[in-house]
């Protein structure tokens, strides 16, 4: 099984999934990315599914249960690159991925993650 790698930016995470999402890949990036929060003292977690093709409803729960995660450990998260053909199935599986902020890129997803953490001392 391959690992999602998490990137260090700053006091930023980036998590760019380069690979076909099974139900472990994503409990196994759950903890990973649990763990890196708290040993860099994150602030903030983007997650780029850019090359993400499909989701099922396990992983768009795990999305937004990772997002609730991360905000637990005092790290914003947004996710970046949504395909409309995935933004379809999620809403279609009915999932609305409540409290999970998006963004188009990766740019925007940062300007937002940027915005969000001013706001908020």
């Amino acid at each position: 099984m391959q690992r999602v790698p998490i990137l260090k930016l700053g006091d930023v995470l980036i998590v760019s999934i380069q690979i076909d999402l099974e139900d472990q890949s994503v409990l196994v990036l759950q903890e990973d990315l649990a763990d890196a929060v708290v040993a860099h003292g994150a602030r903030g977690v983007i997650i780029d599914i850019t090359a993400v093709e499909i989701v099922d409803s396990f992983i768009g729960r795990m999305l937004a249960t990772i997002a609730a995660m991360c905000r637990m450990l005092d790290a914003q998260t947004v996710v970046v690159g949504m395909r409309p053909a995935v933004a379809i199935t999620l809403v279609e599986l009915g999932l609305s991925l409540g409290g999970v902020r998006t963004a188009l890129n990766l740019e925007k997803g940062v300007a937002l993650l940027d915005h969000i953490r001013g706001a908020t001392p």
